[in-house]
């Protein structure tokens, strides 16, 4: 386990990829933006970016309405 910030909040999380967290989440990572330590994060690299401690992170989600 490795503590990360999650939107605003200390949180314990297993290590992986972004992609991983934005499941566990249980969103879709097509429909995400995710910043992590002030940088934007292209959504075709989140598999590949590594989750460290201490990172800080923020997901966004869309959701569609109408």
């Amino acid at each position: 386990m490795i503590a990360i910030i999650l939107n605003g909040e200390q949180r314990q999380v297993r290590g992986g990829s972004i992609a991983d967290l934005v499941a566990s989440l249980g969103l879709d990572v097509k429909k995400v933006a995710v910043e992590r330590n002030r940088e934007i994060v292209p959504r075709s690299t989140l598999a590949d970016v590594a989750l460290a401690e201490g990172d800080a992170l923020e997901i966004v989600h869309f959701v569609g309405g109408g």
